[in-house]
């Protein structure tokens, strides 16, 4: 086959397969459903659209609304069927994609398909997590967009702001972008957009897959400086946010409380299944600030295999560097963490 750029030969497939389990933790997503009394307004309002007609060419109401709801400037913000869309966008305009390792995969799946120039740093590991190479990252900062992770997923790490603060200025400094994704922000508590007010250097990431129980319905947005937005707009293709999707996050927009009780549950079961795996024998738990937790064991494909058999699915994370034997854990429902820690310590006396 001729008909394609070279570079896209031999790019390998997003890491995920699909697998069936009566206990589903491998994704990340909320353990609840939107409530009902929102689904049934929101279809509702679906039913009064004209399928016919296309939907607004940027969302501009629903960017009107969530500029009042998170005090941002509605021309610097992005709405699109997920936040994986707006880093495939951001990647394509990049000149160059600086990452750390491990990481969200997508970044580097986005620089790939797109050919833009990429390179990764490691993480540094401690006795008590993972921690930023900012010294390094500072150094290789050049220009280009970094994308960092902050809670960092796959590590369920907090970076500290300073660090941050100092990544801001660097970017202001060489004329890059310092993406810094929030995707986990709810349940980690913090709000860093203050990095970015007055300095367009820095734009964030965030989603309604996690604590606004939206995974199936793809939307995230973008709060960047007015120049950057219009950038990536134009690398987005016009009326990128379906009707359906917007009839949606119009109703979750006027109804956005649910979501802390949601944070409010990941926090306290996160907390609780934590505090019972560091009375394991094999397994090692690190501190988290998402709604997952990551765990090293003895061995990553026995420990997936041996909860599998128990009907619980996690997600192998033992091939990025620096994880070997780790699987990681998303914050379910008591009964269903219950049902993991159960599994967990079978294995130990096993």
């Amino acid at each position: 086959m001729r008909a394609f750029k070279a570079h896209l030969r031999g790019i390998p497939p997003y890491p995920y397969k699909k697998v069936e389990a009566p206990v589903k933790l491998d994704q990340n997503e909320s353990p609840f459903d939107l409530p009902q009394a929102l689904k049934a307004e929101a279809l509702r309002r679906l039913t009064l659209l004209p399928w016919n007609r296309y939907p607004e060419i940027h969302a501009e109401a629903l960017r009107q609304r969530l500029a009042a709801q998170v005090g941002w400037p509605e021309e610097g913000i992005v709405l699109a069927p997920g936040s994986n869309l707006l880093i495939l966008a951001l990647a394509a305009a990049a000149a160059e994609v600086l990452d750390v390792s491990p990481s969200f995969p997508h970044y580097a799946h986005a620089a790939r398909v797109t050919g833009t120039p990429y390179r990764a740093l490691p993480l540094e590991a401690g006795e008590e997590g993972f921690a930023l190479p900012l010294e390094a990252l500072l150094s290789a900062f050049q220009g280009g967009v970094l994308f960092l992770p902050n809670p960092h997923a796959p590590t369920g790490a907090l970076f500290p702001e300073e660090a941050l603060w100092a990544l801001a200025e660097r970017a202001k400094e060489v004329g890059g972008l310092l993406v810094v994704d929030e995707a986990y922000r709810e349940f980690s508590g913090t709000d860093l957009s203050l990095l970015g007010r007055g300095n367009p250097h820095v734009a964030f990431l965030r989603t309604f897959s996690k604590a606004f129980s939206l995974g199936g319905i793809r939307a995230g947005y973008l709060l960047a400086a007015s120049e950057v937005a219009q950038v990536v707009r134009e690398v987005l293709p016009p009326f990128v946010l379906p009707a359906h999707t917007g009839a949606i996050l119009e109703v979750v927009l006027e109804n956005p409380g649910y979501a802390e009780a949601v944070a409010a549950h990941v926090r306290a079961e996160r907390e609780r299944v934590y505090a019972e795996l560091k009375g394991h024998p094999t397994w090692r738990p690190y501190r988290s600030y998402t709604n997952f937790l990551l765990v090293r064991t003895p061995d990553a494909s026995e420990a997936y295999g041996h909860l599998l058999s128990q009907g619980i699915l996690v997600r192998r994370q033992d091939r990025y560097p620096g994880l070997s034997g780790c699987i990681r854990v998303t914050i379910g429902l008591k009964e269903e963490m219950d049902a993991f820690l159960k599994a967990a310590f079978e294995v130990a006396y096993a």
